[in-house]
C-alpha cells in the first residue's frame, strides 16, 4: 500500500508539471489550431523570470521579503511569457493561419532565436528589453481618454515606446550594477533557490512528501481552476468557446475573432511562464530548459482530446503515474509474479528517459485505435 501511495504521489507531481505546461498549449492549439513549437522556450523565458526576481530579492531592500519572491515570480512570468507570446501572434503567426506546416516552421525558427538569445545577452540587459516591452505595451492602455483626443495615437505610441525604452536602458544599467551575480544568461545552466519554507518535506503514512512538489501541485490546482473559471463564467471566456465552435458565426455575431486570438495566445503563453516557475524549483534553468518538455506537452494535448481541459487534466496525471511505473522500477515491485519475456521489458525501460519513450509508444499505439484522444471535441471543428 505504501509502495502504491509512493508512486500516486509521484505520477501526480510529475504529472503537474506536465499539466500546468500543457494547459496553455491545449488552449493554444485547441481554439487555432496552431502548432506552437516555440511553447517550450515560453516556459524557459518564465524560468529565467523566477530566476532574476530571486535576484532581486536578494537586495538589501528586499531581502526581508525573500520567502515571498516565488508569489511575485508567478504574476512576472505569467505577464513576460504572455507579452512575448502576444508579439509573436502579432508579428508572424496571424500571417500563417490557415498554413499548418508553415506556422510550425516558424515557430521553430522562434524557438531557436529564443535560445540563441538567452544564450549571447548578457541577463541584465535582457532583463532590460524585456521591460521595455512590458511598458510600451501596457504604457498606453492605461493613459487616460482625454490624452487621446488632444494627440494623435501615433504620437503617443510613440512617446510611449520612448518612455519605456529609457526605462529599460535605466533597468538594465541598475542591475548590472547593482546586482553583481547577473551575468550571462549563457549554456551554463543557473539554478533557483527554493525559500526556506519550500524546503525538506514532511511524513505521513511513512511517507516523505517533498514540500516542493506539494507547493507545485497546489499552483497547478489553481491554475486549472483559473482558467476553467475563465472559460465558463467570465465574458471573454464564452467568446473564446464562441469562437472555438465557430469561427464564422462569432464574427458575424459582432465578436471580434482577431481579439479572441490574442487573447487567447496571451494567456496560454502566460500559462507556460507560469510551467516555467514550476520547472525552476525542480533542477537547474538553461536555454534547453523548454525543449525536454515540448513533447510531452503535445502528447498530452493529443492523448487528451484537442481542445477538451478534462481530457488534458486525465491524460497529463496518467501519463506521470505510468512514467514512475515504468521509470522508478515500481511496476516489477507491485507485481513481482510477472511473467519473464514482459518483466525483462519493463527493466529495460526503467529509468526516466527510456520510461518516457515506452510511454509515448504506448500512446502512439493507443492513438492509432483512437486518433481524437480521449475526449474527442464535440461541435464544429475550427475553422482557421
Amino acid at each position: 500500500m505504501q509502495l502504491i501511495l509512493e508512486s500516486l504521489f509521484n505520477g501526480v507531481a510529475i504529472g503537474s508539471v506536465l499539466l500546468i505546461a500543457a494547459l496553455g498549449l491545449a488552449i493554444v492549439f485547441g481554439l487555432m489550431g496552431v502548432i506552437n513549437l516555440a511553447h517550450g522556450e515560453l516556459m524557459m523565458l518564465g524560468a529565467y523570470s523566477t530566476y532574476v526576481t530571486q535576484l532581486i530579492f536578494k537586495l538589501p531592500a528586499l531581502k526581508p521579503f525573500y520567502n515571498a519572491y516565488v508569489i511575485v515570480a508567478i504574476a512576472v512570468a505569467f505577464v513576460v511569457s504572455g507579452i512575448v507570446g502576444i508579439l509573436l501572434e502579432r508579428s508572424i503567426i496571424r500571417r500563417l493561419y490557415g498554413d499548418p506546416l508553415e506556422t510550425l516552421l516558424a515557430t521553430w525558427g522562434v524557438s531557436l532565436i529564443l535560445q540563441q538569445f538567452v544564450r549571447s545577452v548578457p541577463l541584465a540587459y535582457g532583463t532590460g528589453l524585456v521591460v521595455a516591452l512590458l511598458i510600451g505595451m501596457l504604457l498606453p492602455i492605461g493613459l487616460p481618454k482625454k490624452l487621446y483626443e488632444k494627440f494623435s495615437g501615433r504620437i503617443i505610441r510613440l512617446a510611449c515606446w520612448a518612455i519605456s525604452a529609457l526605462l529599460g536602458v535605466l533597468t538594465s544599467n541598475s542591475l548590472s550594477t547593482a546586482i553583481s551575480k547577473l551575468g550571462r544568461a549563457s549554456a551554463r545552466n543557473v539554478d533557483v533557490t527554493a525559500p526556506s519554507w519550500m524546503r525538506g518535506g514532511f511524513d505521513l503514512w511513512n511517507i516523505t512528501f517533498p514540500i516542493t512538489r506539494l507547493v507545485i501541485i497546489v499552483i497547478t490546482l489553481i491554475a486549472v481552476l483559473g482558467v476553467t473559471w475563465f472559460l465558463k463564467k467570465s465574458v471573454w471566456g464564452i467568446r473564446i468557446r464562441a469562437v472555438t465552435q465557430n469561427r464564422s458565426m462569432s464574427d458575424c455575431l459582432g465578436i471580434s475573432t482577431e481579439t479572441v486570438d490574442v487573447l487567447t495566445f496571451g494567456i496560454g503563453s502566460g500559462l507556460a511562464g507560469v510551467a516555467g516557475v514550476a520547472v525552476s524549483l525542480l533542477g537547474s534553468v538553461g536555454p534547453n530548459v523548454g525543449g525536454s518538455y515540448i513533447v510531452g506537452c503535445f502528447m498530452v494535448v493529443v492523448l487528451g482530446g484537442v481542445g477538451n481541459l478534462l481530457g488534458t487534466i486525465i491524460a497529463s496525471f496518467a501519463i506521470g503515474i505510468m512514467t514512475d511505473l515504468i521509470g522508478a522500477g515500481r511496476l516489477l515491485t507491485i507485481w513481482p509474479d510477472m511473467p519473464t519475456p514482459l518483466a525483462s521489458a519493463v527493466d529495460f525501460f526503467a529509468t526516466t528517459s527510456m520510461a518516457r519513450v515506452m510511454v509515448f509508444a504506448l500512446i502512439v499505439i493507443f492513438l492509432q485505435f483512437r486518433p481524437a484522444g480521449l475526449f474527442p471535441q464535440k461541435g464544429r471543428m475550427v475553422e482557421v
